[in-house]
C-alpha cells in the first residue's frame, strides 16, 4: 500500500466509523449470531495473492459489524462503560500511524515525556498528591499484578532477587473484598502468592470490606506464623460499584507493614468531580492505586493508568538493562520500560491527551455529572416501583434491580431475573449484565456511555418493566 493509496483507504475507513457512529443506535446492541456465525463466513485458508481495500472493509460490514456487540450504542448499559470518544480514536489511530515504540526514553523520545505529561495531568485532574507518579499500562489486572509484584518485593526485601517466595521465612498473604474483582485473585496466583493465602473479606451491608473483620483476619495469620502483605481496597465494585473504606483499611494495613493497593479501575474517573472524592477518603495512605481512562472517561481502550507513591521502588522490582538498551541520557531520564512487565510500549499516550484537549476538563465532567443524574433517576424508579427493588446504594453510575414477584423466591426467583434480562438483551433493544449477589441473580443496570441521555434511560425503564412483568410496551 502506497502513501496515496493509504491516504485514499484512510479516508473510507474514518467515513465508515463516523458513518458507524451516526447509526448505531439502530443496530441490536447484543450480537444475535450463535457461535462459529462469524467464523463460517470466514475463508479457511488466507489469501495466495493481495485483495483491495474495498473488499476487505465489505467484509467488515457484512462479516464482522453483524458478530460484534455495540459498547458505543446508546442502550449499552452491560458491564462497565468502555467509551471511545472520537478525539481519543486519532490518537490512536495517530499511535498505530506513526509506529514508534518506547523501548527507552532514547527510543522515542517524546512518547516518554507525554506519557509523563499528561498522567500528570491526571493525577491533577482526580485530586491526588504530588506524591504521586503514573504510568500507563494495558489494563487494571496488570496494574494490580504490578502492585502485589511489588507488594511482595518490600515484604521480602527483594527477595526476588535470592530464593523468591521458596526461601521466606513465612507464607506471604493477600487480603480483598469478597467482591473484589477477579484480577486480584489472579494476580495473586500470578505473583505466587497461591490461592490458599488469598483471604476473602466480609462486607457491611453496602458491600464495602469491614475494616474489622480485616484486623481480625490480619491478627488471626499473624498468630499462624503468616505474614500479611498486600491488602487491595476497591472504589466502586464490579458487581455494585460499593466502596470500601480506604482509609480505615489503609491505617489496619499499616499496623502489619502490608502495602495497599486500590482498585479504582472504573470509579477513579469520578473523581474528577470534586463532589464524589470523599468516596475514596484516605487514598493519600495508600501505596499504589489504579483508574482506567479507557472505561467511564472516555479513551480509546487500552488505556489503564498506575500510580504510586514511590517509584524508586517500581522501578528496583521492574528494571531491565540489557547493554542495547542502554543510552548516555539514561541517568536523566524516565524509561518506562522500568515501570511495567512489557519492555515495548506503544503510544497510548496519544489517546489520553487527544482526548483531555479536546474535552477540557470541564467537558468531561459534565458528561460524568449527567450519567449520575442518570442514575438517580433509575434507582428512584425502581425505589418508587411495587414489585421492584433496588439491592445496592448507587454511590456512582450503576443500579442493581431485582423484579421480586409476590411469592416468588430462591430459584424460582433466579429464573425469572435471568429470564427477563436474557429478554431483553435478545430484544437488540438494550444490553444488560446480569451478576450474581448475596447468593442470588441481580441486574446491573451500568449508565455511561457516551450517546446515553436520559431518553434512553427511560425507554430501558420501560423495556424492562415490560419484559419482566409480562406487559406490552
Amino acid at each position: 500500500m502506497t502513501p496515496e493509496d493509504f491516504r485514499r483507504a484512510g479516508h473510507e475507513l474514518v467515513d465508515w466509523i463516523a458513518d458507524y457512529r451516526e447509526r448505531v443506535a439502530t443496530l441490536p446492541v447484543m450480537s444475535p449470531v450463535t457461535p462459529g456465525d462469524v467464523r463460517a463466513r470466514l475463508p479457511v485458508h488466507p489469501p495466495e495473492g493481495p485483495e483491495g481495500f474495498e473488499a476487505i472493509l465489505a467484509d467488515v460490514e457484512r462479516v464482522l459489524l453483524p458478530g460484534l456487540s455495540h459498547w458505543q450504542h446508546p442502550s449499552f448499559f452491560g458491564y462497565f462503560p468502555a467509551n471511545a470518544e472520537p478525539a481519543s480514536v486519532l490518537g490512536d489511530f495517530l499511535s498505530s500511524g506513526l509506529g514508534v515504540l518506547g523501548l527507552s526514553w532514547q527510543s522515542s523520545p517524546a512518547l516518554t515525556e507525554l506519557e509523563e505529561v499528561v498522567t500528570d495531568w491526571l493525577r491533577q485532574m482526580v485530586g491526588l498528591s504530588d506524591a504521586w507518579q503514573g504510568v500507563i499500562h494495558d489494563t487494571a489486572s496488570t496494574a494490580t499484578l504490578v502492585a502485589l509484584l511489588c507488594a511482595r518485593e518490600r515484604v521480602t526485601q527483594y527477595g526476588a532477587v535470592r530464593g523468591g517466595l521458596q526461601a521466606g521465612e513465612a507464607p506471604l498473604v493477600v487480603y480483598t473484598s469478597v467482591h473484589a474483582h477477579s484480577s486480584v485473585e489472579k494476580a495473586a496466583l500470578l505473583a505466587g502468592f497461591g490461592r490458599d493465602f488469598v483471604r476473602a473479606i466480609g462486607t457491611d451491608d453496602t458491600h464495602a470490606l469491614r475494616p474489622d473483620l480485616l484486623a481480625e483476619a490480619m491478627r488471626e495469620d499473624t498468630a499462624r506464623g503468616r505474614r500479611p502483605a498486600v491488602v487491595v481496597a476497591t472504589t466502586g465494585t464490579t458487581a455494585t460499584t460499593a466502596v470500601d473504606p480506604v482509609g480505615e483499611v489503609a491505617r489496619v494495613a499499616r499496623e502489619h507493614g502490608a502495602w495497599v493497593h486500590v482498585d479504582a479501575a472504573m470509579a477513579g474517573s469520578a473523581m474528577l468531580l470534586p463532589e464524589c472524592r470523599a468516596l475514596w477518603d484516605g487514598v493519600e495512605s495508600a501505596d499504589s492505586l489504579v483508574l482506567n481512562p479507557h472505561k467511564w472517561l472516555g479513551a480509546v481502550f487500552d488505556n489503564s493508568v498506575y500510580f504510586v507513591r514511590d517509584a524508586q521502588h517500581l522501578v528496583r522490582v521492574m528494571s531491565t538493562n540489557p547493554s542495547y538498551l542502554q543510552s548516555s541520557a539514561d541517568g536523566e531520564v524516565r524509561n518506562l520500560r522500568d515501570w511495567g512487565i512489557p519492555l515495548g510500549r506503544r503510544f497510548r499516550a496519544l489517546k489520553l491527551w487527544f482526548l483531555i484537549r479536546e474535552q477540557g476538563v470541564e467537558g468531561l465532567r459534565s458528561r460524568l455529572r449527567r450519567d449520575l443524574a442518570n442514575a438517580r433517576w433509575l434507582a428512584e424508579q425502581v425505589d418508587a416501583t411495587p414489585g421492584w427493588r433496588r439491592l445496592a446504594p448507587v454511590p456512582l453510575q450503576t443500579v442493581c434491580v431485582r423484579h421480586e414477584p409476590e411469592g416468588l423466591t430462591g430459584e424460582a426467583l433466579d429464573r425469572h431475573t435471568l429470564a427477563w434480562c436474557e429478554r431483553v438483551n435478545r430484544s437488540g433493544r438494550a444490553y444488560l449484565t446480569p451478576a450474581v449477589l448475596d447468593g442470588n441473580w441481580m441486574v446491573r443496570v451500568s449508565i455511561g456511555a457516551l450517546p446515553t441521555e436520559r431518553e434512553h434511560v427511560e425507554t430501558l425503564w420501560r423495556l424492562v418493566r415490560a419484559e419482566a412483568e409480562g406487559a406490552d410496551t
